[in-house]
């Protein structure tokens, strides 16, 4: 089974207040409030002098198990939330590996399932590494956007976009973090156009993900030590757990109030989180989950063991 050998994040060190950003983004002062008393969101990374690149570069540069071994590196994938996220004919992924020595690995972006596309891109990395003739092989898997439009820095009555990037380091071998499972729940009826019904039916949608992810682990919901979820507002976990029958503690839920949601990169900085303050433990069993509204809504969970 496929394992993550490395994780890293970069996040900008300015902090904005939703307060700041209202006026900006239309919104009233009571629409804020609701934002801040009701989903828990507080602050929001920014950094208005640094650029896609810059956001890839610090994670990147982070990232252990893989320098010196660079010729292993055969793909890099980068998880993106939108299709379009900077003029043509530029291209930060291509100039990233060029930079860092990767000019020979298979390069591409993996996008479809909007937020919940960092999930896809996890899981075809691990599918590519496992399947390559070289026994080494190794894929790094990238996510994080700028914050370069409206539509790029809120979803309505939803969340905030917040800066920020992550990498990971995928091989087809390892015992730091191995992949147990992968379930993804596509709803084409649920496409970009439908706001309110991808809303209603959200939090048992993505239930429905976690659940089957648990099952296809062969594992009971109890099993599962902590569930690392992309950041888009406490009220929807809340919702989530109560559907699972799962404690909203065991939810990583720390980044929402100071990062908001950091597109496909939440699960890894959670990831990060958690380890950091000792809350995953060896042979612990837990869930990345994300969702994303693109050409379809798409619900999505991994487990992996620690």
């Amino acid at each position: 089974m496929p394992s993550i050998a490395a994780i890293s994040t970069y996040l900008p060190g300015t902090q904005v207040p939703i307060e700041d950003l209202g006026p900006k983004l239309g919104l009233t002062e009571m629409q804020v409030k609701v934002f801040r008393r009701y989903h828990k969101l507080g602050l929001v990374r920014r950094d208005p002098d640094s650029s896609l690149l810059d956001l890839l570069r610090g994670a990147l540069s982070r990232l252990d198990g893989w320098r010196g071994r660079e010729q292993h590196v055969r793909y890099v994938l980068y998880a993106r939330t939108i299709p379009v996220i900077v003029p043509y004919p530029m291209n930060p992924l291509h100039e990233l590996c060029a930079e860092f020595g990767l000019g020979h690995a298979e390069a591409f972006t993996v996008t479809h399932q909007a937020c919940a596309s960092g999930l896809q891109a996890l899981d075809l990395a691990g599918r590519l590494v496992c399947a390559d003739a070289d026994p080494e092989a190794l894929a790094i898997v990238l996510a994080g956007e700028k914050s370069f439009t409206i539509e790029a820095e809120l979803i309505p009555e939803t969340s905030f976009f917040g800066e920020g990037a992550s990498a990971c380091v995928v091989r087809a071998h390892g015992e730091r973090d191995t992949q147990v499972s992968y379930y993804a729940l596509l709803r084409g009826d649920l496409d970009g156009e439908s706001d309110a019904e991808f809303q209603r039916q959200y939090a048992d949608l993505l239930a429905d993900a976690v659940q089957g992810a648990i099952e296809r682990a062969g594992l009971a919901v109890a099993d599962i030590a902590l569930i690392l979820p992309h950041n888009v507002n406490v009220i929807a976990w809340r919702r989530v757990c109560r559907r699972l029958d799962f404690p909203l503690e065991r939810v990583v839920l720390d980044n929402i109030a100071t990062q908001a949601h950091i597109f496909c990169a939440d699960a890894f900085i959670n990831y990060q989180t958690a380890v950091e303050t000792g809350r995953l433990k060896r042979g612990d069993r837990y869930v990345l989950a994300a969702a994303g509204q693109g050409p379809a809504g798409t619900f999505s969970a991994m487990v992996f063991e620690h």
